[in-house]
C-alpha cells in the first residue's frame, strides 16, 4: 500500500494561539494591527482573491479597515508559512457577514465559494484556515441559546467560546467523530457502497458515527456489519481530516473482511446503503464513465488513492463530497 501526504484537509501548517484568545482586549490589538488579515465569510462560502494573470487560486485577506461590520468574527490564529501574499506571522481572523454586507465587499457571486469548490483548488494553508473558519462559524450558527437553560450565549475568548448568559457557564465548540473505511477482501479487492441520500451511481468508502461510549475500532466493526452485513478484523487506523459539514471529524481506517466471512455475503442495509459492489483496480479504472466516485477534498479519494496506487484515471467523474 502507497504511502502518501496527509489527507486534504489535514496538511495546513497553522499556529493557533490558544493563548492570545484569553486576552480581554485581544479584539482592541487585532483591529489596531497593522499586520492582521480578515478573511470574508457569508452564508458558509469564503471570498476568494481576484484571479489576475494566471494567478493561483487563493482566499481574500482584507484588512480590518476595508471591512464593514460583520455578525461574527472568530481568531483563526498566525500563519507558519510566507506565500508571497500573506507573510508568516500573520494574524488571522474570519468575519462572517449578512447579505446585504457580503454584497457590498463583493457582489460578484463566483468570487464567494463553498468547501466543496473551493478547497481542490487552494493550496494547503488557505484550504486549512477555510475549514478551520467553517467549523466554528457552523457551531456558532447552531449554539445561540444555552442547551442547560435556554439562555441567551455571549460570544468571547476570540471567538472560541460562549457563555451563558444567565449561569456564566461555558460551552465549548464541538467535533463529532466518525469513522470512514476502506474494506477490502483477500483479493485485495474494495468495497464501495451508494448511499440513498446520493445521486444513482455515486459510490464511496462506508462511514458512520461513533457512539457514546464506542471506540473507534468497535464503530468500524459496528458500521460495516450494520450497513454492509459482513464482519471485518484487522482494522487499522490510517489518518483523519476535519469535514466541518457541519462538524466532523473523519477518521480513517482500513479493515479486512474477516477470515470466516464470503465476500459474496456483503449486502447493503437498505436503509442507509442501496448498493454495494466490490472492485479490482482495473475495474475500479474501466469504470469511469459509469460511476461518480468522492471528490479532492474528501478522505474518502485520499483512502482510495491509497489503495489504488495513484491517481484514479483522469476520466474519473470524481462527486466532490
Amino acid at each position: 500500500m502507497r504511502e502518501t501526504t496527509a489527507p486534504p484537509l489535514a496538511r495546513a501548517a497553522l499556529d493557533r494561539d490558544g493563548e492570545a484568545r484569553d486576552d480581554d482586549d485581544f479584539a482592541v490589538r487585532f483591529d489596531a494591527d497593522p499586520r492582521a488579515r480578515v478573511i470574508a465569510m457569508h452564508r458558509g462560502r469564503v471570498l476568494l482573491a481576484e484571479q489576475v494573470d494566471g494567478s493561483v487560486p487563493a482566499l481574500d485577506f482584507r484588512r480590518v479597515g476595508d471591512l464593514p461590520e460583520s455578525q461574527l468574527r472568530c481568531y483563526l490564529g498566525r500563519t507558519v508559512t510566507d506565500d508571497g501574499t500573506v507573510p508568516a506571522g500573520t494574524p488571522v481572523e474570519v468575519r462572517v457577514f449578512d447579505a446585504d454586507a457580503a454584497s457590498r465587499i463583493e457582489p460578484e457571486e463566483a468570487r464567494w465559494a463553498g468547501l466543496r469548490t473551493a478547497v481542490p483548488l487552494l493550496g494547503d494553508r488557505d484550504a486549512g484556515l477555510f475549514t478551520e473558519a467553517l467549523a466554528l462559524a457552523n457551531w456558532h450558527e447552531s449554539s445561540p441559546f444555552c442547551p442547560r437553560c435556554g439562555s441567551t450565549t455571549t460570544v468571547i475568548q476570540a471567538g472560541w467560546a460562549r457563555k451563558c448568559d444567565r449561569e456564566d457557564t461555558l460551552l465549548f465548540p464541538r467535533t463529532d467523530p466518525a469513522v470512514i473505511v476502506l474494506v477490502t477482501d483477500d483479493d485485495d479487492r474494495v468495497l464501495l457502497g451508494s448511499n440513498a441520500l446520493w445521486e444513482q451511481n455515486r459510490f464511496s468508502l462506508l462511514a458512520g458515527f461513533v457512539e457514546p461510549g464506542e471506540s473507534l475500532e468497535s464503530a468500524v466493526v459496528r458500521e460495516i456489519g450494520e450497513e454492509a452485513g459482513i464482519a471485518v478484523d484487522r482494522v487499522e487506523y490510517a489518518a483523519s481530516q476535519p469535514w466541518p459539514l457541519p462538524a466532523s471529524l473523519m477518521i480513517g481506517f482500513t479493515a479486512r473482511v474477516a477470515a470466516d466471512a464470503a465476500p459474496s455475503g456483503a449486502r447493503p442495509d437498505g436503509v442507509e446503503i442501496l448498493e454495494l459492489r466490490w472492485f479490482t483496480r482495473e475495474e475500479l479504472s474501466g469504470a469511469n464513465t459509469d460511476i461518480g466516485l468522492p471528490g479532492g477534498s474528501s478522505i474518502a479519494r485520499w483512502l482510495l488513492e491509497r489503495w489504488y496506487g495513484g491517481p484514479v484515471d483522469e476520466g474519473m467523474p470524481w462527486i466532490r463530497s
